[in-house]
């Protein structure tokens, strides 16, 4: 039978703070399942809400904050780097081009619109199905599946995550930092901890006496989150709404969502914590936030102007922009179609809903589903229940449950009649190529494909959607066509775990064994599996056939790794399949 030593000693409070002590010790796969996410949860809340304030805090005016001091933005950015790959390993992110392309470019719109213009932001994807959305060093901002499911239009969306945004420019995140190093809390730790505690809370404790303890700790963790968050969420709406209006979204999003919120509230109060949304939990909504909200958003649109055009490939954008700040060019314009020479401001060319929000949802829909077969049921009810026919997008969403339950036929004569209704449509082009390529129709895929390559040589969906099918095709020939299609986003996928595996298959299928080896090591690191990163480039290293070029690339990964190991094992966090060797 096999023996299991606990991987720590636990629970120990400071200064009201609560916090746990991480050992190395035996690896054990049965636990490790239920501990690793009670264990992380109870190594102390830093990043999903803002510090803890005392009510004179509450009171005074805010003169400044050392919390630039503690750790410079590199350091920030590392953390929040390190954060997010340690997600990856813990298998908590959904990773997809296309939901990520759409999430990051509504983010940036957003994030250059905030206060902070200069400050870097990565939004990234949760396939949790609870409403919760989050903010963490380094501007990493997360967004759970649930909460872009419950919300109506885009519009919500955005709203939230100006409200995140704002949590970063205004340092409430790294002021939590500043305390929490004060009781000597690792950082990347409390992090992990508060992302993990939001994404497990209301989960069974098993029945063991030490679990049990976590999870009282917990629940100890997230009153106090609610304390001391109250403050801060009012400076956060306030700077948020204004971000989401100069950004040409609905100014009257942010209160149409906390009201939901509020709802939800009200009819879980008899149902338990378990029917409780978790975006609450750490962004309590009150009555006279919601009015706020909108106060907010009345005095706003008085100054707005609002226009509605139609999207190629079906639906509308609704802009939103302020007359008074159309200006004359600096310089002339280069389209020769224009009378005159006339600049709009970004907002007006820019701004607004991308009108993709519908597929988008839909495509979420499926990939969050614990299933295939389960996503399709999902379209049953919402059929039923709503007793319309499925939305154009929602069939969008019937055609990939079919075609990612082995239905790949099934989903060819779906898509196809929606792509003859919404031509140019992205969302429907790629499923249909994918659709046909696992359907036996390879030609057919390969030319949609390489059209939509050379309509859009830089898009990110396109190129590993279609490396992505001629790496499951499989041959050598294959494998040097996906490795010319990624060619070009070579120079800016350094931090981008789902090309390296798919350069690392396309190097495998045609014969480049060192260049494979070293996309795979890359994407063990970006997973957070940095350890293993270290040892297959040291076994690369070892090669006689590199030449002089991969060898300097391999030291200098080996280089750039290290001190990000030695940092992880110092904050208490191994690998336990390199502890288990």
């Amino acid at each position: 039978m096999e023996h299991c030593g606990p991987s720590i000693n636990y629970m120990f409070t400071r200064n009201g703070q609560l916090g746990v002590i991480l050992r190395s010790a035996r690896y054990c796969p049965t636990l490790e399942l239920h501990l690793r996410p009670l264990l992380l949860a109870a190594a102390v809340t830093l990043s999903l809400a803002v510090p803890l304030a005392s009510a004179q805090d509450a009171r005074l005016p805010d003169m400044g904050s050392s919390a630039g001091e503690v750790l410079s933005p590199a350091r920030q950015a590392e953390y929040g780097g390190m954060m997010l790959r340690e997600l990856r390993n813990y298998g908590y992110l959904l990773e997809d081009p296309l939901l990520d392309d759409w999430l990051q470019r509504m983010g940036s719109r957003l994030g250059t619109q905030s206060d902070l213009p200069s400050q870097s932001f990565t939004f990234f994807l949760l396939k949790d199905r609870q409403i919760n959305a989050f903010a963490t060093l380094g501007g990493f901002i997360g967004t759970n599946a649930g909460l872009i499911l419950t919300a109506e239009q885009e519009d919500e969306v955005a709203a939230v995550l100006s409200h995140e945004i704002a949590h970063v420019t205004q340092q409430h995140v790294l002021r939590g930092v500043e305390r929490a190093q004060r009781d000597q809390i690792p950082i990347l730790l409390g992090m992990l901890g508060a992302i993990v505690l939001a994404q497990s809370a209301g989960g069974s404790s098993g029945g063991d006496a030490s679990m049990a303890a976590v999870a009282s700790g917990m629940g100890l963790m997230q009153q106090r989150q609610i304390d001391y968050t109250r403050s801060n969420e009012s400076e956060a709406d306030r700077l948020g709404i204004r971000t989401l209006a100069r950004s040409g979204y609905d100014v009257d999003a942010m209160a149409g969502f906390f009201s939901r919120m509020a709802q939800a509230t009200r009819a879980s109060r008899s149902g338990g914590r378990d029917a409780y949304p978790d975006y609450l939990m750490t962004h309590p909504v009150t009555t006279t936030r919601i009015s706020e909200a909108k106060q907010r958003a009345e005095q706003m649109r008085k100054d707005y102007v609002t226009t509605t055009t139609r999207v190629l490939g079906g639906g509308q954008r609704v802009e939103t922009f302020n007359p008074k700040i159309v200006s004359a060019p600096e310089k002339n314009s280069d389209n020769p179609l224009l009378p005159v020479t006339v600049r709009l401001p970004s907002e007006l060319i820019n701004g607004g809903p991308t009108g993709q929000f519908d597929w988008a949802r839909e495509r979420l829909r499926v990939l969050s589903a614990n299933t295939a077969d389960g996503a399709a049921r999902d379209y049953e009810r919402i059929q039923r229940e709503s007793g319309k026919p499925l939305t154009p997008a929602q069939r969008y969403g019937l055609a990939l449950a079919n075609l990612y339950a082995g239905r790949a036929p099934l989903a060819v004569d779906q898509l196809t009649p929606l792509l003859e209704d919404n031509p140019g449509n992205l969302w429907l082009d790629l499923g249909l190529a994918e659709a046909e390529s696992r359907g036996g129709r390879v030609a057919a895929a390969n030319q949609r494909l390489t059209r939509l390559q050379q309509q859009m040589p830089n898009s990110r969906p396109v190129a590993l959607t279609f490396a992505r099918i001629l790496n499951e095709q499989g041959g050598a020939e294959a494998g040097r066509h996906a490795q010319t299609v990624l060619r070009p986003l070579l120079g800016r996928a350094g931090s981008d775990p789902v090309f390296q595996q798919e350069f690392g298959r396309a190097n495998e299928l045609a014969g480049d064994s060192a260049r494979a080896g070293e996309a795979f090591a890359e994407a063990a690191f970006l997973n957070g599996r940095p350890e293993q990163a270290l040892i297959q480039l040291q076994n690369l290293k070892q090669r006689g056939d590199l030449d002089y070029y991969a060898r300097a690339r391999i030291d200098a990964r080996i280089a750039a790794i290290t001190p990000q190991v030695l940092e992880l094992r110092r904050q208490g966090i191994n690998d336990p399949d390199i502890e288990r060797r």
